[in-house]
C-alpha cells in the first residue's frame, strides 16, 4: 500500500502557516525529506501501519542488528522493547530478542560493540572517543560470531562540539566501504565477511535553547542529513523527532524531552496527557517483556515511541520497501 504520510505532513504544517498557528519563526529544514531519512514526518503510528507487512515480516526475519550507545540511545532500545507489548497481533509482527536470537523474532543485540574497542579505549557510544567506533566495528564485523550482522549503527550523546564533518561522516564512509554492499571485507575466504552490513547514521538530540550554531545539534543535524541524502543513506533523525511537536510544528529551543519555552511547556507530555495509552501511544519497557519505563533523560513515553516507529521505518526499508 503506497504512503501518503509525508504529503499529509506537508499540508498539515502548510495549513497551520497559513491559519496564522504560533510557532518558532526559524526556519525548519525538514519539511521535505527523502525516504531513507527517518525524521518526525515518519515517526508515527500512521505512517508503521501503513508498512506493508511483507516488509515488516522481511525485516524481522532476515535482519540482524547490533547497535551501540549509552543513555539517549536507550529511546530506540526501550521504544522497540515495548512496541510489541502495544496492540493485538504486536507480539509477533514487531517480535524482538536482546542479545537472544530466535524464529521470527527481530534479532537485536544491544550494547553490543562497546567490548570490541582497542584496549584502554573508550567506545561505549560516538560521544566519547570520537574515532573509537571505527575499530570496534571493525573487530566486532571480523569475529566469526558475529556473521550473521547485516545492520549497524551507533548513537551519540551530546552531538555538541565533535567533529561530524572531519571523524564521524569519514569514518562511517570507510565502514561501508569496507563492510558495505561490494565492500573490500565482503567476500568468502579467509578475512571476508559474507553478509554485506547496512550502516544507519543518526544525528544527535536536541539541547533546550543550544540546538543552534557551529557544531551544536541542528547544524550538525544538517551536515549528516545532507551527507546521508547525497549519498542515499539511511539515517534516524534524533534532532528532527525531538523538536517537533505531534502536528509537526518546529520548536527550535527545545529539548530532548519535548520541553520547549516557545511552545509554552512539553509538546510531549501533552500529547499524552490528551491520548489513551494502549490506543494513542505505549509504555517503553527496559527489554523484552521488561518493565515500563521512559527513555533516559525523558519524563514522557512519547519520544521513545517515535524513535522506535523511525526505526521500524528504516528496517522495512532496507528490507526492501520503497518508503512510499
Amino acid at each position: 500500500m503506497k504512503s501518503n504520510a509525508r504529503l499529509l505532513t506537508f499540508f498539515v504544517i502548510a495549513f497551520l502557516l497559513a491559519s496564522g498557528c504560533e510557532k518558532d519563526e526559524s526556519s525548519s529544514p525538514y519539511i521535505f525529506t527523502d525516504e531513507n531519512i527517518a525524521s518526525f514526518d515518519v515517526a508515527s503510528e500512521t505512517m508503521l501501519r501503513q508498512i506493508p507487512v511483507q516488509y515488516i515480516n522481511a525485516a524481522r526475519n532476515n535482519l540482524h542488528v547490533a547497535y551501540q550507545h549509552t543513555s539517549h540511545g536507550t529511546h530506540v532500545s526501550y521504544g522497540l522493547y515495548g512496541l510489541q507489548d502495544y496492540k493485538t497481533g504486536d507480539d509477533v509482527l514487531f517480535g524482538i530478542t536482546n542479545n537472544d536470537p530466535q524464529p521470527d523474532k527481530l534479532d537485536f543485540r544491544d550494547y553490543a560493540m562497546a567490548s570490541y574497542a582497542e584496549t584502554g579505549v573508550d567506545a561505549a557510544d560516538l560521544s566519547r572517543v570520537e574515532s573509537a567506533f571505527i575499530q570496534a566495528t571493525r573487530n566486532y564485523l571480523d569475529d566469526p560470531d558475529n556473521a550473521e550482522i547485516n545492520v549497524v549503527m551507533w548513537s551519540w550523546c551530546s552531538i555538541r562540539g565533535h567533529d561530524v564533518a572531519g571523524t564521524y561522516l569519514p569514518g562511517m564512509q570507510a565502514l561501508i566501504g569496507e563492510y558495505g554492499p561490494g565492500g573490500s571485507k565482503i567476500g568468502t575466504g579467509e578475512g571476508k565477511k559474507e553478509n554485506a552490513v547496512t550502516f544507519i547514521f543518526m544525528t544527535g538530540h536536541a539541547e533546550t535553547n543550544n540546538n543552534v550554531g557551529d557544531l551544536k545539534p541542528k547544524n550538525q543535524a544538517d551536515t549528516i542529513i545532507g551527507y546521508c541524502k547525497a549519498k542515499g543513506y539511511f539515517c534516524l533523525d534524533y534532532y528532527g523527532i525531538d523538536t517537533h511537536s505531534m502536528d509537526g510544528r518546529y520548536w527550535e529551543d527545545a529539548g530532548d524531552d519535548g520541553n520547549s519555552a516557545a511552545y509554552g511547556g512539553n509538546f510531549y507530555i501533552d500529547f499524552q496527557n490528551d491520548n489513551q495509552l494502549g490506543t494513542h501511544y505505549y509504555e517503553n519497557k527496559s527489554s523484552p517483556g521488561g518493565s515500563a519505563t521512559y527513555g533516559a533523560h525523558n519524563s514522557q513515553h512519547i519520544t521513545a515511541n517515535r524513535k522506535a516507529y523511525a526505526m521500524w521505518y528504516i528496517l522495512a526499508r532496507i528490507a526492501g520497501w520503497d518508503g512510499k
